[in-house]
């Protein structure tokens, strides 16, 4: 029998993985999965997935972890394979969706500030990416990277049939038993400034105390803190494409969201 790995909730970095944990947040990370992998022992994957997206950074040590797994490796899209996560579709030998399922595909996005330089070399940087990002999609469907970049460019999201005929996918699974269900693929990232405010022991927004506190400490104080959190993100919810404060990704790579 496959081993099961789920990819499901929002695509995040192994290092703030545990500040999920302490939400309550589904969410996927590559030690999640790479920890999965070596259990797997060369047997079977296979890889179910319902995710937003996310970090792109992240994506893609999964799907190289996948790619590179020596055992057969299928993928199945059951709910929602959009930015980040669609990319991690596309590491499947195999790749299913479900009749219910969605594909989107988009470009890259960050956020910056500075001078006009600053701006060209995001937007430089912006390009590059989603340039490494469409590489996924040709290999898996051997199209152009220009189809591929119109494609991305125009966000577009992708119906079972249209994946298939794509050659994103392989199959569309139980096409002779549909039955459609309605679900919403919305990615519940934790905004940045909240990470940082955890991490910096920052746990009551009135204080002006910049003492950091340890992993332990956190989750001691965090009962009080969590319900007034998870109230602001129902709240303040933002598209996974969108990032929650443009200067913390100044002039680098990391904290890209696709």
């Amino acid at each position: 029998m496959p081993k099961r790995i789920n990819v499901k909730g929002a695509i995040v970095s192994s290092d703030i993985a545990w500040i999920y944990d302490l939400f309550e947040i589904e969410h996927t990370s590559p030690k999640m999965i790479f920890d999965q992998i070596e259990e797997a022992n060369g047997d079977s994957l296979e890889v179910i997935i319902n995710s937003g997206g996310g970090d792109v950074h992240s994506a893609s040590e999964i799907y190289t972890d996948l790619k590179s797994y020596a055992g057969r490796v299928e993928t199945r899209i059951v709910g929602l394979a959009a930015s980040a996560a669609s990319v991690i579709a596309m590491a499947g030998d195999r790749v299913l969706i479900a009749p219910t399922g969605e594909m989107m595909i988009h470009n890259s996005s960050t956020g910056s500030r500075g001078d006009h330089r600053d701006m060209s070399k995001t937007s430089e940087m912006l390009q590059n990416t989603d340039k490494t990002i469409a590489n996924a999609y040709r290999l898996k469907s051997g199209l152009k990277e220009k189809e591929l970049l119109d494609l991305m460019g125009e966000e577009t999201w992708l119906t079972p049939q249209d994946a298939l005929g794509k050659g994103l996918v392989d199959e569309i699974m139980f096409e002779n038993e549909i039955k459609l269900s309605a679900s919403s693929g919305v990615t519940n990232l934790i905004p940045q400034e909240v990470i940082d405010g955890i991490r910096q022991g920052k746990l009551n927004k009135e204080s002006n105390s910049k003492q950091s506190i340890d992993k332990e400490a956190v989750k001691q104080m965090f009962a009080e803190f969590k319900q007034e959190i998870l109230a602001e993100l129902q709240q303040n919810t933002k598209p996974t494409n969108e990032p929650s404060d443009p200067a913390l990704t100044q002039k680098t790579r990391k904290g890209f969201i696709f």
